[in-house]
């Protein structure tokens, strides 16, 4: 992927989220033809709301946006492997591709965990590419939660 660009984005994203003091994600949806049609970081403190994920607020702006729950050609970028709650909702959006940085071995439900698109009652898989500034991504989540214990 040539398109770093959207991971720094989403980075941002995670940063800001990290200085409201939610866990460092963020999230970018791009339409098939190279906009990004929205961003959002996590948010479950600030609304008191477990499935204020980042992936999760980025897709229904997305959705509002297209105007439809369907979000064929459009690539999901986050900084974290998406959790089986997050990767359920990208697959019935359709998202066509799943791109994201640190892999989530503890509660991860792409790779790790649920592995929600393997699953025959996956309504659609997307395409995954993972490890795009992994690195950094696993920093930021690293930081966060050092400077709370």
């Amino acid at each position: 992927m040539v398109f770093t660009s959207h991971m720094e984005q989403a980075l941002d994203e995670a940063r800001a989220a990290g200085a409201r003091g939610e866990v460092p994600v963020g999230a970018v949806v791009v339409a098939p033809d190279g906009r990004v049609v929205a961003a959002a970081g996590n948010r479950t403190r600030e609304l008191a709301d477990p499935t204020a994920h980042a992936e999760i607020l980025a897709l229904r702006a997305a959705c509002a946006a297209a105007g439809s729950e369907r979000l064929p050609g459009h690539t999901l970028w986050v900084t974290l492997e998406p959790c089986a709650m997050c990767a359920a909702a990208i697959a019935n959006a359709r998202i066509t591709r799943l791109c994201y940085g640190a892999a989530d071995p503890k509660s991860g439900g792409v790779a790790h965990g649920a592995r929600v698109f393997t699953h025959p009652q996956a309504h659609h898989a997307p395409e995954v590419v993972d490890g795009i500034r992994a690195d950094l991504a696993a920093d930021l989540l690293r930081d966060f939660f050092a400077s709370r214990r």
